[in-house]
């Protein structure tokens, strides 16, 4: 994979698809329908899957692409590829609350390696370099990048953690998880923004006890571990892995290096 290629193209194609999330979100009311599984989607979904596929498509032709919102017309037959989310934390969107991030990651031989994720509600932008590393940019975001600010997990104190979880999947199995360890504060974020609360240092830990899908969770997870973070199953801590068949994800435990998992 030509990564300097890669990573500029998947900015460019997310913050595209942003603009066309953010002309939905801020115009008149919008349709809500129900999916197959129940979950919500809008048109929104729809616009910026359409964007961002057209674009990895005419980009990466052979590499295999795999987005939320066309998952049913997938069979993944290969450990490397590209996964989307178009449009992560949907609810938030219906509900105007801002927390939803467009995600798009580059996965090789099962491990998330290069990602993007962009909130336009909040004007906060992360990614991978072309090594890998994780970066936050300033905006505002034009054709060329602003400012980066490198980003580095915290050094964890193990008696006062900083722990974030969903807003709208907390429930009582993820409270009881998180009151094993000695907490100074939580908060609360939708979609991947968690896993990059973690990566910029802000959170020292994210359990998700709950069903994930690899698209909501590989772009958060590449822009982790390029901040130096780890994304593990809940189970047995070994380091979650891609390209599993119909992309459902075990419970996970994202965090810094220096967090004692109980």
């Amino acid at each position: 994979m030509d990564h300097d290629r890669l990573v500029p193209l998947m900015r460019a194609l997310a913050l595209q698809a942003g603009d066309r999330i953010m002309e939905i979100y801020n115009g008149p009311d919008f349709e809500v329908r129900a999916k197959g599984d129940s979950s919500p989607v809008t048109a929104a979904d729809e616009a910026a899957d359409a964007v961002i596929s057209a674009g990895l498509r005419a980009a990466f032709p052979d590499v295999p692409l795999i987005t939320e919102e066309q998952a049913a017309s997938h069979t993944l037959t290969a450990s490397t590829f590209l996964i989307v989310d178009p449009l992560d934390g949907t609810k938030e969107f219906v509900q105007r609350r801002g927390d939803f991030t467009v995600n798009i990651a580059f996965v090789q031989d099962g491990v998330p390696t290069r990602g993007v994720v962009y909130a336009p509600a909040k004007d906060r932008l992360f990614y991978t370099l072309p090594d890998g590393t994780a970066v936050e940019e300033t905006g505002p975001f034009g054709p060329e990048p602003g400012p980066l600010t490198a980003l580095k997990v915290s050094s964890p104190d193990n008696a006062a953690l900083m722990v974030v979880a969903s807003k709208s999947h907390r429930d009582q199995a993820t409270d009881d998880y998180i009151n094993r360890y000695a907490v100074r504060d939580m908060t609360s974020a939708g979609s991947s923004l968690k896993f990059c609360l973690v990566a910029t240092g802000e959170a020292d830990l994210y359990p998700r006890l709950g069903r994930t899908m690899e698209w909501d969770t590989a772009a958060g997870d590449a822009v982790l571990r390029g901040a130096g973070g780890h994304v593990v199953r809940f189970d047995d801590h070994t380091p979650l892995a891609y390209g599993k068949p119909g992309w459902d994800n075990p419970f996970f435990i994202a965090h810094a290096p220096g967090v004692t998992l109980k």
